[in-house]
């Protein structure tokens, strides 16, 4: 007894490339791409910081002002302790955790943007990604503030790329490339949103009759809040 095997010929339309894989865009697609290939960058750069963190011992007490040894890395509950407006007052991470609370409040803004965008409601969308450009504007100044802060030292002493007196030299230069890299991140996010901002008040995604370009920048806003928390653990809690 002999069997016919139907073999099921594909939709033409597949080939022509009018179908979209897991019901995703090709300008959806094209961001995860980037951004995964952009997570890889990320992680490599953390790992270097944790590779280069483990090799030296951590402060065990022995040396009275640690904080200018080579010896041991800088902890950075001493380090961060400044608080805009707060002259003298000793308050460890506080500022840093503010910046992060910043941040993560953003990618809620996106999230009802986008939000808005699913239900073609102009006015919201333009009102929520007002208020995410705001808080992204308002991180990468307050980080501009703690470079400033970290760059003019403690009693006198300063920190560059070339001196570090808070410890081992590689301590000030992965603070400065890898958070400056993701600052640079956020900048390029904030360009971003305001030029999707302005597309917005100008009716160009109502008259598309979608805001999928919002949800694609929002990608990108997410993925930038999420890289934050792995340097705010890495930098200022590990």
């Amino acid at each position: 007894m002999s069997a016919t095997a139907t073999v099921l010929s594909p939709s033409k339309d597949v080939w022509k490339g009018n179908a979209e894989p897991m019901n995703a865009s090709y300008g959806k697609l094209m961001m995860w791409f980037f951004l995964v290939s952009d997570a890889f960058t990320f992680s490599a750069l953390l790992i270097t910081y944790g590779l280069i963190r483990y090799s030296f011992p951590s402060y065990d007490g022995s040396v009275e002002n640690y904080m200018f040894s080579a010896s041991y890395w800088p902890i950075p509950e001493k380090v961060f302790t400044h608080f805009p407006f707060l002259h003298g007052v000793d308050a460890p991470l506080a500022f840093v955790g503010l910046m992060t609370f910043i941040l993560i409040m953003s990618s809620v803004t996106m999230v009802l943007a986008v939000e808005a965008g699913h239900r073609m409601d102009k006015l919201a969308v333009e009102k929520w990604m007002l208020w995410t450009i705001f808080g992204g504007i308002c991180f990468v100044g307050s980080q501009a503030w703690e470079w400033s802060i970290f760059i003019e030292g403690v009693d006198g002493w300063h920190a560059n790329l070339k001196d570090n007196p808070y410890g081992p030299p590689a301590f000030a230069d992965l603070f400065f490339f890898i958070t400056g890299f993701h600052g640079t991140h956020v900048t390029s996010g904030i360009i971003l949103n305001i030029l999707i901002y302005y597309n917005t008040v100008m009716g160009v995604y109502q008259n598309r009759g979608h805001y999928e370009m919002v949800e694609k920048v929002g990608l990108y806003w997410h993925f930038v809040d999420l890289v934050w928390v792995f340097v705010f653990t890495f930098f200022y809690l590990v």
